[in-house]
């Protein structure tokens, strides 16, 4: 099923609903479907008014109560709430203001209406309560930079939309957790929200929460303090938003190490004794398993020294927590005789890029960026776990999840104002890759797939998660960065699309032996989701359209389901590809250009005059620093699809504004006929 691009495609992470016998899909075309899961026929359509767009990753189902009929709950890049009728599409206009609930209020929007708000993840539906997490946007940095709309943790009325409570996520005075805010640097102050998925005991009526860091993310100067509920996993009465404990991951955080993944529920069994845990797992690449009734670790946890930062005026904390079980899921370190080995071009290539750039790697966990100097911290910001957390199978205590082996450099430069903000060509969105070839400079495998026992703690395999096409036969066998998670079935299957190589696999679960494997249009940036039809046909499925932060091509704008038995038998999953499916097709990642920038240029001197330059300046100053832009060299297509990007992750401009800026940085930046990365000094 084509989810509705009539104009180039845009990038989608939605896992799709399956309730009953019908498929519910979140488009980035402004549009909620409905479809016959069995056959893919469209049942209905939402339109979304007002050109708004749906949020990134999905909706929710609430079952209905108090007379009001089921219905798919979802959130926009405009900040609103719709609940429409799962039977019709229809508004549930007894909802909000005519089936709409506006969750940019005055409570939450304290320096300005006109901020950038959104729902960038499905809410979760407790009872016939609908809670929300977040999207103020990570913000400019720089002065006044970590200021804006609130973090707040919030809950509905599922039917009429009125707000029941709210959960502060940076504590208020007298507010547990106040006093690891220095001074007034809690006041207004913006992030530390809930940006990827809640989970809820709902036997126990216990709301988990995981918050990201404060704003501005890799520079705390304005926030001494450890900064609650930065970066923590916290739990609350699911009726009241009562706080019952919380657990903080990261100290001040200033590496955006964020807490987004879903928290994962399930029971620890140790001789006789059955603890009820949950297990958060970030991108630090760490697992913390905790009892979740109490917040107190099963495992232990220490609290080890880590390195101080050199930035005047930054107050990192002397110790951060770790897991004495599991072992990291990922990479946590990296150095100079440990980088990419196994081609001797691509070696030698990133050998010449840390030496001269002078890049100080992150030989300790936790190592903060300098001043004045690239540092490459492991794992980067899209390292370790994202926001799809992992998988659990009750019967073998096994938890499952995918890990990115990858790091970003980033860079502290002191503005003329006097504030610090992270800058330069080569951080921002910028990987520790060839840019030219998206070999990232980590020692292989950049991408895993992992299990952890959890009743021990100890992992239970290891499996490489994707392959490189463009590298010579026998070295292939790498890994690939991804995003997007996976599922385990009853019978022991696991499924996963994410890695940028386009393909989607099947693993064995129990050894973690991959089994099948088949090409998709477009890397699938997304959890999978498998169901049955009245005839006890089991299917699985998932959304490929590629695009996103990792940087695969957007390619597709398809929802794909597969039949794991009936005219594509399951036994044919343990013998290779399905019947008929061909080998699946390399892919091409594109190249990026980038261009060295002085650390203390100004849009007056980078932006050249023309139409779009205004419009740009105001939409891309909401979240990261618009210099980056300045800094890339791509071509129309590459521009439009960095674009749609940015807008499926909340910044806030219409589709004709989003097609100006788009215009006007391709305009502006052309590619340029030599890749080749800049050398800053």
């Amino acid at each position: 099923m084509k989810t509705g691009a009539k104009s180039g495609f845009h990038p989608s992470e939605d896992q799709p609903l399956v309730i009953g016998q019908t498929m519910y899909v979140v488009t980035p075309y402004s549009r909620i479907v409905a479809l016959d899961s069995a056959t893919g026929q469209e049942k209905w359509v939402f339109t979304i008014p007002d050109g708004d767009n749906a949020s990134l990753r999905g909706a929710a189902y609430w079952p209905g109560g108090e007379g009001a009929g089921p219905a798919i709950i979802f959130g926009t890049r405009h900040g609103r709430m719709y609940s429409i009728s799962a039977a019709t599409g229809q508004l549930n206009t007894d909802f909000g203001v005519n089936g709409m609930v506006d969750l940019k209020t005055p409570e939450v929007m304290k320096t300005g209406m006109e901020k950038s708000y959104i729902l960038p993840s499905p809410p979760v539906i407790y009872k016939n309560l609908i809670i929300t997490g977040a999207g103020p946007g990570e913000g400019p940095g720089g002065k006044n930079g970590g200021l804006g709309p609130a973090g707040d943790t919030r809950a509905w009325d599922a039917k009429t939309g009125k707000l029941v409570w709210t959960f502060h996520s940076v504590p208020l005075p007298g507010e547990t957790g106040h006093d690891t805010w220095g001074g007034d640097s809690w006041k207004n102050r913006s992030g530390v929200n809930v940006w990827g998925y809640m989970t809820v005991d709902e036997q126990r009526g216990i709301l988990y929460m995981p918050f990201g860091a404060p704003n501005n993310d890799r520079v705390g100067v304005d926030r001494p303090g450890d900064n609650l509920f930065g970066s923590s996993l916290v739990a609350v009465n699911a009726d009241t938003g009562k706080l019952l404990w919380y657990f903080q991951i990261v100290h001040h955080d200033i590496w955006d190490v964020d807490a987004e993944s879903p928290p994962t529920l399930f029971n620890v069994t140790r001789g006789n004794e059955v603890i009820p845990a949950v297990a958060t797992v970030n991108k630090n690449g760490l697992m913390f398993i905790l009892n979740r009734i109490t917040g107190k670790p099963i495992y232990g946890v220490v609290e080890r020294p880590v390195p101080k930062s050199n930035v005047p005026g930054e107050q990192t904390s002397p110790t951060q927590p770790f897991p004495v079980l599991p072992e990291p899921l990922s990479q946590t370190t990296l150095s100079r005789t440990n980088l990419y080995s196994d081609t001797p071009e691509h070696k030698t290539w990133c050998e010449k890029y840390v030496d001269d750039n002078n890049m100080l790697l992150g030989e300790v966990q936790y190592t903060p960026t300098e001043l004045n100097r690239y540092t490459v911290p492991m794992p980067g910001t899209q390292g370790g776990v994202n926001y799809y957390g992992g998988a659990f199978d009750p019967e073998h205590g096994l938890f499952i999840v995918n890990v990115n082996n990858l790091a970003q450099p980033m860079r502290i430069i002191r503005n003329p104002d006097g504030s610090y903000v992270n800058s330069g060509p080569l951080a921002g969105l910028q990987r520790f890759w060839d840019p030219t070839n998206h070999l990232p400079c980590t020692p292989t495998p950049w991408g895993q797939l992992v299990a952890v026992d959890v009743n021990t703690g100890e992992m239970a395999w290891r499996s490489t998660l994707g392959v490189t096409d463009s590298l010579p036969a026998g070295k292939q066998n790498t890994g690939r960065p991804g995003l997007g998670g996976a599922i385990v079935t009853a019978s022991g299957l696991v499924f996963i699309g994410a890695t940028d190589d386009a393909r989607f696999r099947a693993f064995d679960e129990k050894t973690g032996k991959e089994i099948w494997t088949v090409g998709l249009p477009a890397a699938a940036e997304s959890t999978p989701i498998t169901y049955a039809d009245t005839r006890g046909n089991q299917y699985v499925a998932v959304v490929a359209t590629g695009g996103g932060l990792i940087g695969a091509p957007l390619l597709s704008d398809e929802v794909i389901a597969y039949s794991l038995n009936g005219t594509k038998p399951a036994a044919s999953i343990l013998n290779g590809r399905l019947p008929g499916e061909a080998t699946p097709p390399a892919i091409t990642l594109p190249a990026e250009t980038y261009v060295a920038i002085p650390p203390d240029a100004t849009p007056a001197t980078l932006f050249p005059p023309g139409p779009g330059r205004d419009l740009m300046l105001r939409v891309c100053s909401n979240c990261h620093s618009p210099n980056l832009s300045a800094s890339r060299r791509m071509d129309a297509k590459e521009w439009n699809d960095l674009v749609q990007v940015m807008a499926s992750r909340g910044a806030v401009a219409t589709d004709e504004e989003f097609d100006e800026i788009s215009a006007y940085l391709a305009r502006s930046f052309p590619r340029t006929p030599n890749p080749t990365p800049p050398v800053p000094r």
